[in-house]
C-alpha cells in the first residue's frame, strides 16, 4: 500500500480528475511500530485496524442479515425481486468494505490519490447491473447456502 500510494509511490505522480496533484499533507509519524523521527510509513497495525473496522459491516450483511433472509431470497422459483434483493445485498456490502477501507487510508496525510482506492465500486455496479440483466442470483449461484436453511 506504501509502495503504491507514499511519498514516492506511483499514485504520487497520478494528477486526478481534479487537474493537478495534490499538495503533500504533512503529519507526525504515528503507529505502533514508528520510531520518533523516522520517515513516515503505513504500519501493519494500522491497515489490520483498517480492515477490522471494514469487515464487521461487511459480516452483518453477509452473515447475518443474508441469513435471517434465507427463506425470502432461495425460494425455489427465482424472481426478478429475489435477484435484485440478493445480488443488492451483496453490492452493499462490498461497497461498504471499499468505501470504509477507502476513509481509514485516506484520513493518512502522507498518503496520496487514496481516491484511486473507491474505482472498484464503480466495477461493482456495473458487474451489480449486469447480473440483474442476466438474472443471475448471486445468493442461490453455488446451491452451497440452502443447505444452511433447508438440510437435504
Amino acid at each position: 500500500m506504501g509502495r503504491v500510494f507514499g511519498v514516492d509511490g506511483l499514485a504520487s505522480k497520478w494528477t486526478g480528475l481534479r487537474g493537478k496533484a495534490r499538495p503533500r499533507r504533512r503529519g507526525a509519524a504515528q503507529g505502533l511500530f514508528a520510531q520518533p523521527g523516522e520517515k513516515e510509513q503505513l504500519e501493519f497495525g494500522y491497515c489490520f485496524d483498517v480492515s477490522n473496522r471494514a469487515f464487521f459491516p461487511f459480516y452483518l450483511h453477509i452473515y447475518v442479515l443474508q441469513f435471517l433472509l434465507l427463506p425470502l431470497l432461495t425460494r425455489t422459483p427465482s424472481n426478478f425481486f429475489t435477484t435484485f434483493l440478493g445480488n443488492t445485498l451483496y453490492l452493499s456490502a462490498l461497497v461498504y468494505y471499499t468505501y470504509i477501507t477507502f476513509l481509514g487510508y485516506n484520513a493518512l496525510p502522507f498518503l496520496h490519490n487514496t481516491e484511486l482506492l473507491l474505482v472498484p465500486i464503480l466495477v461493482m455496479g456495473v458487474l451489480w447491473l449486469l447480473s440483474l440483466i442476466v438474472g443471475w442470483n448471486v445468493v442461490t449461484h453455488g446451491r452451497s447456502v440452502e443447505a444452511l436453511f433447508w438440510p437435504l
